[in-house]
């Protein structure tokens, strides 16, 4: 199927959040680990979500052009081109745009749509991240609003974040950030949903302890209560109707009774980046130790072509990546829960 339209991917984020479910959004860097990505939603009968961070557009584009959004822009569109091949559907999103990027990343991805819809043609990506969370939480809104208007106009869903996530990712440090910036409180989701509703819709990335990087389980400490509150003070304000679409970052480490919680707090969204990395490299790794007289040129023999081929070695990585997206879906609970096949 194509990449999933605006109705459709609203209607995926409603099914999960009354489902009880989430869907693993899965940073990709390459066509290699876009594929990867493909086939696992498609043999778990899940729809998905994949998604571009600013590090992996600039890297997709090359280490000498080093343009995030135009790297952005060629792995969505190999993501297009893929997903009519797949009988599930996937929407496409950027992660983490923090301020000082937006220009540069967000901005354009946002006038590439523009120009698409102009021309009759769908949308380049079904959802932006801005992350604010580092702004105050007045300007954080403020300028989370002005993105929102914009998208909205283009039936592009905004994600945005407040409190902090700690740990690193993507070249962003916050191993120091103050342990009470790790938590949004039930106030700041009530003034974010004042503030944003009644402009368009969005997803919110908000904070119970949980942190990026890598951590063994049981070394996070969650409060997935948190989110409870939080969604419990909205929907007393405003109706049943605002409770949000949550989206889960930095899941490395959590326990998955803490993940399954989340679920029931209205998460609908869990970002894996750390993981498949880790997948995908280990593929490599398995074939390179089991290979290495074949892959390499030693004592004077020539090697053998077809395990040093990168083809190879990249099919490898690409069906290890695979198998942990494809346990992703099923700790999430999205597995079988494909709009095409319900």
């Amino acid at each position: 199927m194509p990449v999933a339209n605006y109705e459709q991917y609203c209607t995926m984020l409603d099914r999960a959040k009354k489902g009880g479910f989430a869907y693993p959004a899965i940073n990709v860097t390459s066509t290699s680990t876009a594929n990867a990505a493909l086939e696992a939603f498609a043999n778990m009968k899940s729809d998905g979500i994949i998604q571009v961070s600013t590090g992996g557009g600039q890297f997709a584009s090359g280490q000498s052009v080093k343009d995030m959004a135009l790297g952005a822009i060629s792995i969505a569109q190999h993501v297009h081109l893929m997903a009519q091949k797949y009988n599930v559907l996937i929407a496409l999103h950027t992660d983490h745009c923090h301020p000082n990027k937006v220009d540069g990343f967000m901005i354009p991805l946002i006038e590439e749509t523009e120009k698409r819809r102009a021309k009759g043609e769908p949308n380049l990506f079904n959802s932006h991240m801005y992350d604010g969370s580092e702004l105050p939480l007045e300007e954080n809104i403020r300028v989370s609003k002005e993105l929102l208007e914009r998208c909205a106009k283009n039936e592009i869903i905004l994600e945005i974040e407040t409190g902090v996530v700690g740990g690193e990712e993507d070249g962003v440090n916050n191993e120091d950030t103050p342990a009470d910036k790790l938590y949004t409180s039930p106030e700041e989701m009530v003034q974010v949903a004042k503030a944003l509703r009644p402009v368009g819709k969005f997803m919110y990335a908000a904070t119970f302890g949980n942190v990026h990087g890598v951590y063994k389980p049981g070394n996070v400490k969650l409060r997935p209560e948190i989110l409870k509150n939080g969604q419990a003070a909205v929907v007393k304000e405003f109706g049943e109707e605002a409770a949000n679409w949550l989206v889960f970052h930095g899941g490395s480490g959590s326990e998955l009774s803490e993940i399954h919680e989340t679920l029931g707090y209205g998460v609908v969204k869990m970002n894996i980046d750390t993981d498949t990395q880790y997948a995908y490299s280990k593929g490599v790794v398995d074939h390179m130790f089991k290979n290495y007289d074949s892959m390499l040129k030693i004592d004077g023999e020539v090697g053998n072509k077809s395990f040093y081929d990168p083809r190879a070695w990249m099919k490898a990585a690409e069906k290890t990546m695979t198998a942990r997206i494809e346990q992703a879906c099923r700790d999430l609970k999205s597995d079988g829960k494909s709009i095409l096949h319900s």
